[in-house]
């Protein structure tokens, strides 16, 4: 079947026509996420959901059962979503296991039950292989990647950001949406989560202008914060004020490293809330974070108790009262702070 991107393949439900077998294919969560928001939007009515969409992971040996759910018709829907993500897993199997796998996707994508859309998920599949192959010619294709470029992965990022800012009802003033892409590092979860935020700023204005993207988002470069994070949740003290001192010496602003601190705690705290979770993708999705960011979430909030998350935000806010106040120098204040977090932390 074809290759579409995924405003290709919105248009495409939009229009109604039954897609047997699908395959979202990219590395880029927030656009996965997009196509199985309108999936199930269009095919499965809200309160047939949790009979009628089932997932499974190839990750976890689960591609038979997947298939057997799909020729199994579902209860109070006349339509059933099946997902199976992490189909380049198969990949990875043993050449029997390998086959064994092709052929079963094979068999039912020769006669796909007419009551079932498979959707199909994978980061990336070699396209030598015979799953690979399979799959681009028995399902309809849908780009979930940015590309491999850098200044390809920009320009999508930009477009997507006059996209979810348009939904927002606001627009951005010329240069802003380049600036923002280029800040979250055209990582489309953050950049959505930015946009709410400058819309919200924006408010009766309707415009986001530059001067808002750079006085309220921090850039990619802070946003190596994570790296604090394990710092901070370790208690290497003396470790996280070097870190601190060198993103000084490279000239970020202390009040928008403090938000960025701010918004990792309580990325933190979302993440020791979260249960279940398998691999750093499933934790992207609860967090509405990149993948490698989730995993260090997760890990870091497995190092903190819940109590002295919660408290940790007390001193943020203390921190930002201080650096707000305008009398105490702003590198003593944050000083103090990564102090106070990593004695909090231990």
């Amino acid at each position: 079947m074809a290759r579409v991107s995924q405003r290709e393949f919105l248009a495409r439900l939009e229009k109604g026509k039954a897609i047997p077998a699908i395959l979202l294919l990219g590395d880029e969560p927030y656009l996965r996420d997009s196509c199985r928001a309108h999936l199930m939007e269009r095919f499965v009515p809200e309160a047939a959901r949790v009979w009628a969409v089932s997932r499974y992971s190839a990750g976890r040996g689960e591609t038979q059962a997947a298939l057997e759910q799909a020729q199994t018709m579902a209860m109070l829907s006349p339509q059933q979503l099946v997902f199976l993500e992490d189909a380049e897993a198969i990949e990875k199997l043993g050449e029997k296991s390998r086959e064994e796998a092709a052929a079963q996707l094979a068999a039912y994508l020769e006669d796909p039950a007419p009551f079932t859309v498979l959707v199909v998920e994978a980061t990336g599949l070699d396209q030598r292989m015979k799953l690979g192959k399979l799959l681009a010619e028995k399902t309809l294709v849908v780009n979930c990647g940015l590309g491999e470029q850098a200044d390809e992965r920009l320009a999508a990022a930009v477009l997507m950001a006059r996209a979810i800012a348009k939904e927002q009802g606001v627009e951005f003033e010329k240069g802003a949406a380049e600036d923002l892409s280029e800040f979250v590092g055209a990582d489309l979860m953050r950049l959505k989560t930015e946009i709410d935020k400058l819309a919200t700023y924006a408010a009766e204005r309707k415009l986001i202008r530059r001067a808002d993207v750079s006085a309220l988002v921090v850039s990619e470069k802070t946003t190596t914060v994570w790296e604090l994070a394990d710092l901070l949740a370790s208690s290497q003290g003396k470790q996280a004020l070097e870190f601190l001192d060198r993103l000084l010496r490279e000239g970020e602003e202390p009040l928008q490293m403090l938000g960025a601190i701010t918004w990792m705690y309580r990325k933190l705290i979302e993440a020791s809330e979260v249960k279940g979770v398998a691999n750093g993708w499933q934790a992207a999705r609860a967090l509405g974070m990149r993948p490698e960011q989730a995993e260090v979430a997760l890990q870091s909030a497995r190092k903190i108790s819940k109590p002295r998350l919660l408290g940790a935000l007390g001193a943020l806010r203390r921190a930002d009262d201080r650096l707000k106040g305008g009398t105490e120098d702003a590198r003593t204040v944050m000083e103090f702070l990564v102090t106070e977090l990593t004695s909090q932390a231990a």
